[in-house]
């Protein structure tokens, strides 16, 4: 059950360019994936927040609206105070002092007034000194405690944001172990009738809709299973009885076994399909699994096939643990393998090499030499029945068609990335990555 490669090259050769291309799910699962999950991003440098070199959150967002909208209007009450105040200094006016004949003043500064003139004259201008330096330490502290009040108000925003994404954050947490375990949880938001219910109700819908949806899809895999098993199965008995009688003619077992080799092929597309819809569910049950010994199981079983086919096969496993179902995971290995071989040149080699990885992630890395793949077609590898263009299309020996992807499946299951890169003179390089225990 394996994809041959486009048309002249080996599996899953890059086509266009020498670059990596990583291959993404076409369609995202719920939840956690569910917010690669189909979300609109936020990108640095876009409407308000184009001055900041991070992206900020929802609540970080909020927190500076309401913090904001605060400090404007604190702002603006102290210049309306300011204004009020300055005017109310302005017109008030002192009691009217007389100096009498002979009746001389020193103010604290020093000067010595003798007429009513002067006397007039400096009052008012310590009133203006008086009011400009009461104002100016009015302004003083009023800011002051315009910038506590700020600190204050946004601390307070903060809270009040998180208390407002609360639902968002229960919607968040449930679609995560919708994705991560079952269809059967539900958010189930109390509360006023207001626009958050409505979205958490909305959400519980589509959950419903899509339980049945996936339940319906899981009965008829098991149905085809056995409807599609079963006359497939009888055809091969029937096919190797015939073959089995001695008095058959030549043209006979000729036939038979075209029919017996297109039945072959036929068990194997089944196999493969109904592989591919099983493993293109999330892994529910995940136990820890060594790549390593995953990887080594795989290379025994392609060892005859290898030798058949004069491709030497090399490995330099290195301990690594991942969490996943480790019948799966062989399979991601054997494709790999089958494709590398299969699709190689007489005298070439498959190496596959296994690793740690940053970020907690167990790598396996399979590479082979082959013809070199159109880059226009690198895309395509891991689509479902790609093919050499002319290929024959009876044959089995190299496959239905499916191997890549379902490797793909079996990888996008497991929560995991995988990469193809083609090789200098020819062949590839796969790089699957799943995520450790």
């Amino acid at each position: 059950m394996t994809t041959p490669p486009p048309a002249g090259g080996a599996p899953g050769a890059p086509a266009g360019g020498p670059g990596p291309v990583q291959q993404h799910p076409a369609r995202t699962p719920l939840g956690a994936a569910a917010a690669e999950r189909t979300a609109t991003h936020y990108h640095p440098g876009d409407g308000l927040f184009a001055w900041l070199s991070l992206r900020p959150t929802v609540r970080i967002r909020l927190t500076l609206l309401y913090g904001g909208m605060f400090l404007m209007a604190g702002v603006v009450l102290l210049l309306l105070m300011y204004y009020f105040v300055r005017e109310a200094m302005q017109s008030a006016t002192l009691p009217t002092l007389r100096l009498g004949p002979g009746v001389s003043l020193t103010t604290p500064d020093g000067e010595v007034i003798n007429s009513q003139a002067e006397l007039t004259r400096w009052l008012s201008h310590y009133q203006d000194i008086e009011a400009e330096r009461s104002l100016n330490t009015l302004l003083r502290k009023a800011l002051t405690a315009l910038i506590c009040l700020a600190v204050i108000a946004f601390a307070a925003g903060y809270a009040m944001a998180g208390r407002v994404l609360r639902p968002l954050g229960r919607m968040t947490r449930t679609a995560r172990e919708v994705a991560s375990s079952d269809l059967h949880r539900r958010i189930q938001l109390d509360g006023p009738d207001d626009e958050l219910k409505e979205l958490a109700d909305t959400f519980d819908d589509m959950l419903d809709r899509l339980d049945r949806s996936f339940d319906s899809q899981r009965r008829f895999v098991a149905n085809a299973s056995h409807e599609l098993r079963t006359p497939l199965a009888i055809n091969r008995t029937l096919l190797e009885v015939q073959l089995a009688d001695p008095e058959a003619s030549t043209e006979l077992q000729q036939l038979g076994k075209t029919l017996l080799a297109t039945n072959e092929r036929s068990e194997q597309l089944v196999e493969g399909l109904l592989l591919l819809a099983r493993s293109d569910n999330e892994i529910t049950d995940r136990r820890p699994v060594e790549l390593s010994e995953v990887a080594l199981r795989a290379i025994e079983q392609l060892k005859p096939e290898a030798a058949t086919r004069e491709v030497e096969l090399r490995s330099e496993l290195h301990p690594v643990t991942v969490s996943g179902n480790g019948v799966l995971l062989e399979r991601i290995a054997l494709n790999l393998l089958q494709n590398a071989v299969r699709y190689n040149t007489p005298d070439g080699w498959v190496e596959m090499s296994s690793a740690p990885a940053p970020g907690g992630v167990g790598e396996l890395v399979v590479s082979n030499t082959g013809p070199v793949v159109p880059g226009y077609e690198m895309e395509h590898i891991f689509e479902p029945f790609r093919r050499v263009k002319g290929a024959d299309r009876t044959r089995s020996d190299k496959g239905v068609g499916l191997g890549l992807s379902i490797v793909r499946s079996v990888v996008r299951a497991h929560g995991g990335t995988i990469e193809a890169t083609p090789r200098p003179g020819g062949g590839l390089t796969i790089r699957v990555r799943i995520p450790g225990p």
